[in-house]
């Protein structure tokens, strides 16, 4: 009998990165997992390694109709859920001097707006006692060049951690946030030439105390100990860096 045998576990962004190193996780250790993403080749590859414990839902988080039906479809499977992992997100770098209003939006509509809606449309579903995890960052703390949208987008999300913590309290819903620093992801492949990737991920690793880039596992352990494990923490962050927030 695996250790979350009987969970019924929600995971936006689920379809790659660490939302799909997560749903392996869980899906491994029993739990029955809905997965949401944008795009069908990506969630059908996902589906496929997971096996029949997993749901795969096409879900822009960014959108508020697709979250209403996210809400809906999430009932009909599980009608109650013992954790939702809010991970979908997106990066966009760029110089301050030449980030545009577009660039803005999308990572305040993405990384902001989508989780707290997110959360609200599906904390009716939330079973008491339940764990909520949302996915922040440790630029929210830390002066990274050419990320200052992505950094804002991710601060109003820890500070969001705090607020939603308190107005789920009464119902024993914990509300907590992993901060992934540099993790070997795909992310930065995604989002530059793989040269120039490359060349990213070694001055990030450079930079960091113990001297290397996390993996995806690393952070999905984190995601499980703060969903299921972490029964007397709410409202807090914890930054899975290698040490590079605090050291």
């Amino acid at each position: 009998m695996g250790k979350y045998e009987g969970k019924n576990v929600v995971i936006t962004g689920g379809s790659s990165g660490l939302g799909l190193a997560t749903a392996r996780l869980l899906v491994g250790e029993g739990a029955r997992v809905l997965i949401t993403g944008r795009t069908h080749s990506t969630l059908d590859a996902a589906h496929d390694q997971l096996g029949d414990n997993a749901i795969a839902v096409r879900s822009d988080a960014s959108s508020l109709p697709d979250i209403d039906t996210l809400a809906a479809r999430v009932q009909a499977e599980f009608g109650t859920v013992d954790a939702l992992f809010a991970n979908a997100g997106a990066t966009g770098f760029a110089p301050f001097e030449v980030t545009n209003e577009e660039l803005f939006d999308e990572m305040i509509a993405i990384n902001t707006k989508g989780p707290y809606f997110t959360v609200q449309k599906l904390a009716s579903l939330l079973a008491e006692g339940s764990g909520v995890v949302l996915t922040t960052s440790v630029v929210n703390v830390m002066g990274y060049p050419n990320l200052s949208a992505y950094a804002a987008s991710k601060a109003a999300l820890r500070s969001m951690t705090r607020s939603l913590a308190r107005e789920l309290l009464a119902r024993n819903i914990r509300v907590n946030a992993v901060s992934p620093g540099p993790i070997d992801s795909g992310i930065l492949e995604k989002s530059m030439p793989a040269e120039v990737a490359q060349q990213v991920a070694r001055q990030m690793a450079a930079e960091i105390p113990m001297l290397r880039v996390g993996t995806p596992d690393e952070i999905a352990r984190a995601v499980a100990f703060l969903a299921f494990e972490a029964t007397f923490t709410t409202g807090a962050e914890l930054a899975v860096d290698g040490g590079g927030s605090q050291l």
